[in-house]
């Protein structure tokens, strides 16, 4: 390997084996690391010094918002005991000397060429080779090309008129001067309210003798209640250092804490105020994010927290319409980035200082001697842009990079970053990107991901030298996954709702959409470990010995229902069909009693009614409007063993909510004591029971509709079939929910799905066995794909999941009652398993399927409706 030093540099073009653009905390790392494994390196800086951001950012009250006992390297236990902050939220020049502590212990800097932009770089593919073009005139050959350029490194141009007409003094919150500045008795403007804004209103208060801010848009802010590092916050650390940095690196953002089950849509005032107010007096920002296990996902949860928060600024500021025009209404708490503050809130109590809306009153122009609004004109000294950053993906395009075929990232991208992990692109090989878009980097401590990105990257490069490959590269159907899978974490939460950074929205033509990974550091590792250890699944890898691809996607599961499998194996309790049928039901019912209650309605009512062979249970739904309603007879899924007319509860709640009808959730015999045909026989009685009483339920005789989830929906489908064919009743609809169809259980989703989905293969046989006899399911009282006749059948709507081993039946169900001439719809939910759709407030993503169930209720009613 070749190791040259800053004089084996030349004009002339010098050949290494990683190219490193940014000498941040990534950079550094990545050096670090590269120089121990054997691989010659060099890294460009645009800067004079290390730092990245920390040299950069040098405005008033520059902090980190990580506390800096998890806000520093962890890969070196001597470097921790080394190096003590003094803060609990370091300032910019404590983290600056940090950087330049690190550089000088290992011998960083000689080989770091400061001052050197990397202007373009361009893949040789015949050599296999980048080429690095900088602004010094020196060329350099690599094998490996790394971005490490930082997620908020390219400053935002402020997009106003007229800002280069100011004659007065002009600073940038992103590119603040190293010497300082002085405003005492100056008049100063300072434009935005992020986090730099926040963090420097208050210092600049201190010395300004007129100060007006300018806001567009107002953020949530918390009080950091800065000082020394508490001693229980350090303990943890101090007793068992490993072990903390352990669980940090696998903690949902890089830094530990304990994830609360308490949905803010379910617990009582009381407990709004006691999580609220401890996270508020943590004065930390991943409490305040995790206040209550929803307030990401529902806007109802998210209200009490930013209800609470615009409490504390009305407590503060002591003008009331003030304190109106500081709380944020406009965007959820927590979808953009809050803030921490040292005296914000209060210093609007100042005399001196003046906040201009500019949502009513926007600028005009900016002028000579200062900013003009319509029908007023204020006169600056000093105008400060504290309008952030081009995020994520600016530093990056800046510089222009050419890959295979002559496509530049910027074209690529132009429509929206795509990677693989976040790390790399297809069409670019040996390029890596370090917390590029597609990684949870910003939403998590930085140095947790930045440490994992280059442990990842620099175990790659390894692994290719010792198997004698030269390039890697993603695949287009794993880049193509990975999109798929980022954009279903950010789909289930609030933060797509919010003109934020992180949607590339502050940034006028930029492509819209969530540029980090939500899904969690953990989650996010989990993956990444997963693909180096499938051989590196989606990856290229290609040398003199030959090309190697394991081509695939790494997360097909929706994110919420794999956090639900994970969180079910973590608990490793009995599967059913290893119970004895009285415990296998006792277990369904613990597990039931721990789940969420699902949406309110307007009325229950528990009740009876006759069944083929006695009284049925049976509750009912109402709708919270006037009636009457069309009606909906449900059957619970269980494989006719367990379960109950309360068991689907949130269900059919959810359904009453959506589709405005009223749900009438009844309870049939069970297997192994009432076998086949016991539950198709009660689902019969039950339904033209419904039909024959809907008026003095509330419902619309003549509006009757079934549905039922699993071996429920085997009984509507058969009731369909038996009404059909032996007098009623008139049947509307009926929707079928991964419905059991057939006994043969040789479909191919019987072997994709046959583990690891909560409904196994082999407890579908359990269920079958307790059930009916083996010549008794053929029959299409059990079977009702086996049917001779599926024309003249209610419209269906069916419902199957992609990780469910009755796929495959649902389908063909589907597609015969199609060919029979009975209308029927059906959809495969992407990424969900057998149960998923049925978890209310659990499986977010489930939402849409449920919401396109409600509409088929609609469509039945509105079809069967008189002219």
């Amino acid at each position: 390997m070749v190791e040259p030093s800053s004089k084996d540099i030349s004009p002339a073009t010098a050949t290494v084996d990683v190219v490193v653009v940014g000498a941040g905390f990534s950079g550094l790392y990545l050096l670090h690391k590269l120089r121990q494994l054997g691989f010659s390196t060099r890294v460009l800086e645009a800067a004079g010094d290390v730092g990245g951001t920390w040299y950069w950012n040098r405005y008033p009250g520059a902090r980190c918002d990580i506390p800096t006992t998890d806000y520093t390297y962890s890969f070196d236990p001597d470097l921790e005991k080394a190096w003590t902050w003094s803060e609990k939220y370091a300032t910019q020049p404590e983290i600056l000397r940090y950087a330049q502590f690190v550089a000088e212990r290992y011998d960083l800097r000689r080989d770091i060429d400061f001052d050197t932009r990397v202007v373009a770089a361009r893949w040789d593919d015949e050599a296999g080779h980048w080429q690095v073009r900088t602004d010094t005139g020196r060329d350099i050959r690599c094998r490996y090309y790394v971005m490490a350029s930082g997620c908020l490194s390219l400053p935002k141009t402020p997009d106003i008129t007229g800002a280069e007409r100011f004659k007065g003094e002009v600073f940038f919150t992103s590119r603040w001067p190293h010497e300082g500045v002085d405003f005492s008795g100056k008049r100063v403007a300072v434009i935005g309210t992020g986090s730099s804004g926040i963090q420097s209103i208050p210092i600049i208060a201190r010395q300004a003798s007129q100060l007006t801010v300018f806001q567009r848009t107002p953020n949530f802010s918390i009080p950091a209640g800065n000082g020394p590092v508490r001693p229980e916050r350090r303990a943890p650390l101090e007793a068992d250092r490993e072990a903390y940095r352990r669980e940090a690196k696998w903690s949902r953002a890089g830094v530990p804490n304990e994830q609360t089950q308490v949905y803010g849509r379910y617990s009582p005032p009381q407990v709004h105020r006691e999580r609220f107010e401890a996270a508020w007096q943590s004065g930390e920002l991943i409490p305040m994010l995790a206040v209550f296990a929803d307030q990401i996902l529902f806007r109802d949860a998210n209200a009490i927290v930013a209800g609470m928060v615009h409490e504390k600024i009305r407590e503060v500021v002591q003008d009331p319409q003030l304190a109106e025009l500081l709380s944020p209404r406009d965007h959820p708490f927590g979808t953009k980035r809050p803030c921490l503050d040292t005296g914000y809130y209060a210093t609007f109590n100042l005399p001196h200082v003046r906040l201009v809306d500019l949502r009513r009153h926007p600028i005009e122009t900016i002028t000579e001697t200062g900013i003009a609004l319509a029908g007023e004109s204020m006169a600056f000294d000093a105008i400060v842009y504290a309008t952030g950053f081009d995020a994520m993906t600016g530093a990056i395009v800046s510089v222009d990079i050419t890959g295979r075929d002559g496509i530049t990232l910027k074209q690529k991208w132009a429509h929206g970053p795509q990677t693989y992990l976040g790390l790399m692109t297809a069409g670019f090989p040996n390029l890596f990107t370090i917390t590029g878009p597609g990684s949870p980097s910003v939403l998590s401590n930085m140095m947790v991901s930045i440490e994992q990105h280059v442990d990842w990257l620099a175990d790659c490069l390894v692994r290719l030298r010792a198997d004698g490959m030269t390039t890697i590269e993603p695949t287009e159907t794993a880049e193509t996954g990975w999109a798929t899978h980022v954009d279903d974490c950010a789909g289930i939460t609030l933060y797509p709702t919010a003109d934020s950074w992180y949607m590339g929205a502050n940034v006028p033509g930029k492509p819209r959409g969530f540029l980090p990974y939500v899904g969690g550091v953990d989650a996010y590792r989990g993956a990444c470990d997963e693909v180096a250890a499938c051989d590196y699944l989606g990856f290229r890898r290609s040398g003199a010995k030959g090309t190697r691809c394991t081509d695939g996607v790494v997360r097909r599961l929706q994110p919420d229902v794999a956090m639900v499998l994970q969180m079910m194996a973590q608990l490793n309790l009995p599967t059913f069909d290893s119970l004895p049928v009285g415990q296998a039901r006792a277990l369904l019912q613990q597990l039931s009693a721990a789940r969420p209650t699902g949406p309110a309605v307007g009325d229950t009512v528990d009740g009876s009614l006759p069944g083929a062979a006695g009284p049925l249970a049976y509750r009912l739904y109402r709708p919270a409007g006037p009636g009457p309603h069309p009606v909906v007879v449900y059957f619970h899924g269980g494989g006719w063993v367990l379960g109950s007319h309360e068991s689907d509860d949130p269900l059919c709640r959810d359904l009453c909510r959506r589709s405005d009808a009223l749900i009438v959730s009844v309870n049939y015999r069970h297997a192994p004591e009432a076998r086949f045909p016991a539950a198709a026989d009660d689902g019969l009685a039950a339904v033209r029971w419904v039909a024959a009483h809907a008026a003095e339920l509330g419902g619309i005789p003549g509006a009757l509709a079934v549905a039922g989830w699993s071996a429920g929906a085997n009984v509507a489908a058969v009731i369909c079939q038996q009404a059909r064919d032996h007098g009623g009743p008139v049947i509307s609809g009926q929707l079928l929910l991964a419905p059991v169809t057939d006994c043969g259980m040789s479909t191919p989703s019987f072997d994709e799905n046959a583990e690891g989905y909560v409904l196994t293969a082999s407890l579908m046989k359990w269920f079958w066995d307790q059930y009916a006899d083996a010549a008794e399911r053929p029959h299409p009282k059990a079977s009702p794909l086996r049917a001779d006749d599926l024309s003249r059948l209610p419209p269906a709507f069916v419902v199957t999941c992609q990780f469910d081993p009755l796929r495959d039946e649902g389908i063909a169900y589907a597609r015969a009652l199609a060919a029979a001439g009975t209308p029927a719809r059906w959809i495969t939910a992407r990424g969900h398993t057998h149960t998923s759709p049925t978890m209310v407030d659990v499986v977010v993503s489930g939402e849409q399927v449920r919401g396109e169930m409600a509409d088929a209720l609609r469509g039945f009613f509105k079809a069967a409706a008189p002219a």
